[in-house]
C-alpha cells in the first residue's frame, strides 16, 4: 500500500467542491470519474462495484468486515468482485494467493483467515515460501490441492494478466473501490473531502458507496435505488 500520507495529499488536492458529504458525493472529492471507463461485466439490472485490495493494507483489513456487510445488504442489487492489487508485478505473492484462493471458490471463505494471518498473527504472507507453508500448516485447507491450482496454467495466466487489468482502471493504491467501471473511490478519498471524519472512514467510504450505486441505478432506470446505510461492523482486531 502506498502511503497513506501520499494518498491523503493528492485527493485533498482535488477535494475542493463545496458541500462534499458521503450521502451526496461529489466528482473530485469524495470520487472520481476515470477518463477511460471500464465495461462493467454483469448481468440483469445490478450494479458491479469493484474492491481492489490487498492482504498486507492495513486499510483493507479495517475496511473488509464492512465491505463484507454492505455485499450481505446489496445482494440483490450490487455484484461484488475483489481484485488483489499485484505491487510486484505479474509474480506478486499475495496476488497468486488470492488468484489461487478465487479459482478454488474459496476466496470469500479464505479472505477473513488471511488477514488475520498478516494483522493478527502477524504470519507476513508475502512470499511463496511463507504463503506454502501456512497453506499446509494453519490453513485448514489440503495442501496438495491448493498447489494443484497454484500451479495451474488458467491461475498463473490471470496472475500475469493483472498489472495491466489494474492499469487500465488506474489504481495506484489500495483499498479502492470502482463503481460501474466508471466512478472510483477511496476511504482517504473521503477523509480528505470530509476533515475530521476520518476514524469513521470504513463507514463513510460504505455510504459512498451506496450513493453511487443508488446513482447508477437512478442513471439506467433500474428502479428503487437502496438508501439505508451499511450497517456498522465489528472491524478485525490487530
Amino acid at each position: 500500500m502506498r502511503s497513506l500520507h501520499f494518498a491523503l495529499a493528492a485527493a485533498a488536492m482535488i477535494a475542493s467542491t463545496a458541500f462534499a458529504s458521503p450521502t451526496d458525493p461529489k466528482a473530485g472529492a469524495e470520487y472520481s470519474v476515470l477518463a477511460a471507463p471500464q465495461p462493467a461485466q454483469v448481468a440483469g439490472k445490478k450494479v458491479e462495484v469493484i474492491e481492489f485490495f490487498a492482504y498486507h493494507c492495513p486499510w483493507c483489513n479495517m475496511v473488509e468486515p464492512y465491505v463484507a456487510a454492505w455485499a450481505l445488504k446489496h445482494k440483490d442489487d450490487v455484484v461484488l468482485k475483489r481484485i488483489a492489487y499485484p505491487f510486484r508485478g505479474p509474480t506478486d505473492a499475495e496476488a497468486h494467493l488470492w488468484v489461487t484462493l478465487e479459482a478454488m471458490g474459496k476466496a470469500d471463505e479464505m479472505g477473513p483467515k488471511v488477514f488475520r494471518a498478516n494483522h493478527v498473527e502477524h504470519a507476513q504472507l508475502n512470499t511463496d515460501e511463507r504463503i506454502l507453508d501456512w497453506v499446509g500448516k494453519k490453513s485448514g485447507m489440503d495442501k496438495a490441492k491448493f498447489v494443484e491450482f497454484w500451479n495451474s496454467f488458467g491461475v498463473l495466466t490471470k496472475l500475469k494478466r493483472l498489472p495491466q487489468l489494474v492499469a487500465n482502471y488506474k489504481i495506484d493504491s489500495t483499498p479502492s473501490f470502482v463503481v460501474d467501471g466508471r466512478l472510483m473511490t477511496t476511504p482517504s478519498m473521503i477523509g480528505a473531502a470530509n476533515p475530521g471524519m476520518e476514524r469513521q472512514a470504513p463507514e463513510a467510504a460504505m455510504t459512498t458507496l451506496d450513493s453511487l450505486v443508488a446513482k447508477v441505478i437512478k442513471e439506467k432506470g433500474y428502479g428503487a435505488a437502496p438508501v439505508a446505510a451499511a450497517a456498522p461492523a465489528k472491524t478485525v482486531k490487530k
